[in-house]
């Protein structure tokens, strides 16, 4: 279930929005900026619904301060209603905005709305290959077999996804050194054959399993993404 952080000193209103989210989503709930850090450097939070005129610390600076370290989603609720408001509203970080009063029902479908995008975001990011035994994070440069991390190299990793980004096209050696470690290197044949051994050592492939030795051209990647 995702979770939800709901952070408003509004009891009545935080009951509300409760009432509206819970059978779909996990509730967390904080009446003050300073618990709603709290709440989320201790939990994985899927989207935050945060109101701006708080106690202790801002729903601003709640805001600033989140996204210094999470692009986690985040609705802000707040009495001002002008488009300046608004717009100040979007500098400091929000991916939607919505004046109070405001229909429970609509908040419902925006929160719906953004966490739909967001999956699907993280979903185009991710490459997975045999149903997900595998998993790919280009960004974060991660590969996980059944959840476990495959501790590649940089350099690795970078071999791996020249190789995927070029599917079912052979790539020699002096190519992928090129896209790989630049025109200044040299000696790249036998250092090739090494860094794919590796990779297939780590990602513990069998013998031609997604990387495929085509003898006196190359290498290729082949499979389902």
């Amino acid at each position: 279930m995702e979770k939800i952080l709901v952070v408003e000193d509004e009891a009545k209103i935080r009951k509300i929005i409760k009432s509206y989210l819970k059978d779909d989503y996990s509730i967390l709930e904080a009446e003050d900026g300073e618990k709603a850090l709290n709440i989320f450097k201790n939990n994985e939070i899927d989207l935050i619904i945060l109101d701006l005129m708080l106690p202790k610390v801002s729903g601003e600076e709640v805001c600033q301060k989140i996204r210094q370290i999470s692009d986690v989603a985040i609705i802000m609720l707040t009495a001002k209603s002008s488009e300046e408001d608004k717009i100040d509203g979007f500098n400091y970080g929000a991916d939607d905005y919505l004046s109070k009063p405001f229909s429970p029902r609509e908040l419902l479908m925006r929160v719906k709305a953004i966490l739909r995008r967001s999956q699907n975001k993280e979903r185009a990011d991710i490459i997975s290959l045999n149903n997900g035994e595998y998993k790919i994070y280009p960004e974060e440069m991660i590969v996980k077999k059944n959840n476990n991390d495959c501790e590649l190299t940089n350099t690795e990793f970078k071999i791996l996804m020249t190789l995927i980004n070029n599917s079912e096209q052979v790539l020699n050696r002096e190519q992928l050194a090129d896209k790989v470690m630049g025109l200044e290197f040299s000696g790249f044949d036998r250092t090739i054959d090494v860094h794919i051994k590796n990779i297939r050592k780590k990602l513990d492939l069998e013998k031609d399993q997604y990387i495929v030795t085509v003898y006196g051209a190359g290498y290729k990647f082949i499979g389902d993404i």
